[in-house]
């Protein structure tokens, strides 16, 4: 993780079948498993675990695309009710992410930017969530 990640603190970790989720103070950042289908399975298992930890303070999402997965835009339209949730940061140096985000960004009416790094998306969050 990159050095503006290092100066957030932790808070835990979680595994799953289809990826992992890191719980910071203020944001969250998933990576899926390459090969994966995000479903409203999984939707629901994410969103269990960042309104555990985000119930009553707004927070952003981060997902740090390394590996190849495919995201149903249509999840989004159950990601904007999330009262807390500010913003979504998309992190890839893969040009097909860049296509697919402009369909995501589509059906996601708050903020969402695509970056190149981690710590670029961290700063930005950290600034939409405060």
């Amino acid at each position: 993780m990159g050095a503006i990640v290092s100066k957030n603190k932790l808070i835990t970790t979680y595994q799953f079948d289809f990826g992992e989720v890191k719980i910071y103070p203020s944001f969250a950042i998933g990576i899926m498993n390459d090969g994966i289908d995000l479903d409203l399975e999984i939707l629901s298992e994410l969103t269990t675990i960042v309104e555990k930890h985000y119930r009553n303070k707004y927070y952003g999402y981060i997902s740090l695309r390394k590996n190849s997965y495919s995201v149903n835009p249509i999840l989004y339209t159950y990601i904007k009710k999330s009262t807390n949730l500010k913003s979504i940061a998309i992190v890839s140096e893969k040009d097909i992410f860049k296509y697919n985000f402009k369909i995501e960004q589509y059906f996601f009416s708050k903020k969402m930017q695509l970056f190149k790094s981690l710590d670029e998306a961290v700063t930005w969050t950290l600034k939409n969530v405060s």
